[in-house]
């Protein structure tokens, strides 16, 4: 979805609090029956083509759908009052985030893990220690840095930095990132992972320190968003219906 169909989803919705959900696949779906055993009825309106959606069980919440990239933003923003993203998503793409965001619930799907991983072969590299030695040699005998393929610049940066581990470089990957080793574009990769069945089957393997975060599908709330009375009103009911599940 491109900032115009954004702007066309939020200019959708008739005003009240604006929550902002994943716009397709499994995650859609997880989400609306998350919401659903809470007393929400969240559903699509129109067709496949149409980001437009309602909300039922519940007075003045308006539903944006948008992809699970876009929510950090429009959360960011003070557009939407809460919206449902995976944590690695708002960590990578809000600076200061705990100043900008609130986690108002973790939902329990869409867990993944985000990790350092380097060939199988290289036996000798095991930690994150051995792993910044065996970038300096790298650099020695190359004459360049090792170069680590990822999406996630931020929270691998900051990882690597407090792990004290100097002597690399990010390289961008938006899409088959365990892929990179193999065509010879990075000599690592920090990446997303489920089962660890892709990177095995590209044989990596995963440092045995190398988590940098464990990530899942949870509900933030927006600490810029406008928050009248009528919002207000909205949230304290959501957070009823979150406080009878648990």
């Amino acid at each position: 979805m491109d900032v115009t169909t954004t702007s066309a989803a939020l200019r959708k919705t008739d005003g009240g609090l604006k929550l902002g959900v994943p716009s397709k696949g499994r995650l859609m779906e997880k989400t609306f029956d998350w919401f659903g055993a809470r007393g929400l009825d969240i559903r699509r309106t129109g067709s496949e083509r149409e980001y437009s959606g309602a909300v039922g069980g519940i007075e003045g919440v308006d539903l944006v759908l948008l992809s699970a990239g876009e929510i950090p933003r429009e959360l960011e923003a003070g557009r939407i009052h809460l919206g449902v993203t995976g944590t690695d998503l708002v960590r990578e793409r809000i600076a200061g985030w705990d100043d900008t965001v609130k986690e108002v619930a973790a939902m329990g799907f869409g867990q993944a893990d985000l990790v350092i991983a380097v060939p199988k072969c290289w036996i000798d590299v095991d930690t994150l220690e051995d792993l910044d030695a065996a970038a300096a040699a790298f650099r020695k005998v190359h004459g360049h840095r090792l170069r680590v393929a990822t999406k996630y610049h931020r929270l691998v940066r900051e990882f690597l930095r407090g792990a004290g581990v100097a002597d690399y470089q990010l390289v961008d990957s938006q899409g088959a990132t365990e892929g990179t080793v193999k065509n010879l574009t990075a000599e690592a990769v920090a990446d997303i992972t489920s089962t660890g069945e892709t990177l095995r089957a590209n044989h990596l393997k995963v440092l045995s320190d190398g988590m940098i975060h464990r990530s899942q599908a949870t509900l933030f709330r927006s600490l810029r968003a406008p928050w009248g009375a009528a919002e207000r009103a909205a949230l304290a009911e959501i957070m009823n219906r979150l406080a009878a599940r648990v």
